[in-house]
């Protein structure tokens, strides 16, 4: 299958998922909150292919390969982590169906949409500034693989992470639920680790890497950590 039709079957597939998700556990097929979130992470989809399949094709062609070639603990952890992804859904519907309290309030759920867009256009950001972008972490020596220092690589060693936290937090928040932050925080956790075992690895095996490490002090938030 052309690799790029293959991206945009997976990504559709992920949506379907997500909307299926949130109608069981929430038990209901007009939850406002829940088909927000889907319109908006189908608008933010559509306006990603406009920027990427004519820019970035070879970005979109890696990451069509899925989990094929990453590292084995990359593989693992990467499976461990849609456990909580995907669990910050099924909380946030089944707070919404059983009513439980507290609920975030409408002052965070305007937060949240605006969090979710901008980490979607961080990842998006570090997308396109990084050819070598891909699902799994995995050395690209058939591409020429190399550090990348500008863009949004300039400020964190991994932006991508930064910004799929951001937008994590930003979908608990639009959902309107503070009982998904103990999913958002698993899935943190589970980034943090991922961060610094691909960081080692990259430092280890990857031309240039070290010497970026070194000039790019933080690995997801300027001047933290």
């Amino acid at each position: 299958m052309n690799p790029i039709l293959k991206r945009i079957i997976q990504l559709l597939a992920l949506t379907v998922l997500q909307a299926a998700l949130l109608c069981l556990s929430a038990w209901s097929l007009t939850w406002l909150e829940g088909w927000l979130y889907v319109g908006t992470y189908l608008f933010l989809i559509a306006a990603a292919s406009l920027v990427m399949l004519p820019g970035r094709p070879e970005v979109v062609a890696e990451r069509s390969k899925g989990t094929h070639g990453g590292k084995s603990w990359d593989l693992l952890l990467t499976r461990l982590m849609a456990i909580p992804s995907l669990g910050m859904l099924a909380v946030a519907g089944l707070d919404h169906r059983f009513g439980w309290k507290p609920d975030a309030g409408f002052a965070a759920q305007v937060l949240g949409m605006l969090l979710f867009i901008l980490g979607y256009l961080l990842v998006l950001w570090a997308m396109y500034t990084n050819k070598f972008f891909s699902s799994v972490v995995r050395i690209q020596k058939e591409r020429g693989h190399r550090a990348i220092t500008n863009g949004p690589y300039h400020f964190v060693r991994h932006p991508g992470y930064a910004g799929m936290l951001t937008s994590g937090l930003g979908t608990v928040l639009l959902l309107n639920s503070v009982w998904a932050l103990i999913a958002w925080g698993l899935y943190g956790i589970m980034v943090v680790l991922r961060t610094t075992l691909e960081d080692k690895t990259l430092q280890a095996e990857l031309d240039g890497y070290k010497e970026f490490a070194s000039h790019t002090r933080f690995r997801l938030i300027p001047g933290i950590w």
